[in-house]
């Protein structure tokens, strides 16, 4: 009886000792210590300042895309301004072509039926043509009688010209165009000494 009794001691000191460990775990789940109100506070504050950080950033971000759209905008403005400066400076000649045939076609031609047609044919051409680059921004550059300007006249030569103030512009040799307020082509001029 006693190995029984001894036997059932253990199982008994067996039974406590795993009750035991379970309370033990029991209470270290329980035993977590709860986040004070100071904590919690202090955790709700890093939190707004992370998220006004954040949020900065992000305003910050959406400045920079603005500005860099906006320069995006005005270099494709410049490049297509380059493009029509181009194109425009390209068809200049055409332009003066038509206009020195026009002043040169002699005056029996001009009277006569047969060519008329195409005397007026050749003048409708250069009034669109120059209707269309006016259209675009692009005027002539007056010249005749003006004084000499070096931003819009490139002066060829100098002529005595003894009823004219020096510096005048007496003849123009090709015409000068601006393209809004850019100089395109300078006109050149001959001037008085």
């Amino acid at each position: 009886m006693t190995k029984k009794h001894h036997k059932e001691q253990e199982e008994i000191q067996e039974t406590i000792k795993t009750e035991a460990g379970k309370e033990n775990a029991a209470d270290e789940t329980v035993a977590i210590p709860a986040a004070t109100e100071s904590d919690m506070e202090a955790e709700i504050a890093a939190r707004d300042a992370e998220i006004q950080k954040l949020r900065e950033e992000v305003m910050r971000r959406a400045a920079e895309f603005e500005n860099f759209r906006k320069q995006k905008e005005r270099e494709a403005a410049q490049s297509g301004k380059r493009m029509l400066e181009n194109t425009v400076r390209d068809l200049l000649p055409l332009l003066d072509d038509l206009k020195r045939l026009m002043e040169h076609i002699p005056a029996e031609l001009q009277e006569m039926a047969e060519a008329k047609p195409f005397v007026e044919g050749v003048e409708l051409i250069r009034k669109n043509f120059k209707s269309l680059l006016e259209s675009k921004g692009v005027k002539e550059i007056e010249a005749l009688g003006k004084v000499l300007d070096v931003n819009f006249h490139e002066a060829i030569t100098q002529i005595d010209a003894p009823d004219t103030e020096p510096d005048t512009i007496v003849q123009e040799y090709q015409t000068g165009y601006t393209l809004g307020d850019r100089v395109i082509r300078h006109a050149k001029v001959i001037v008085a000494k």
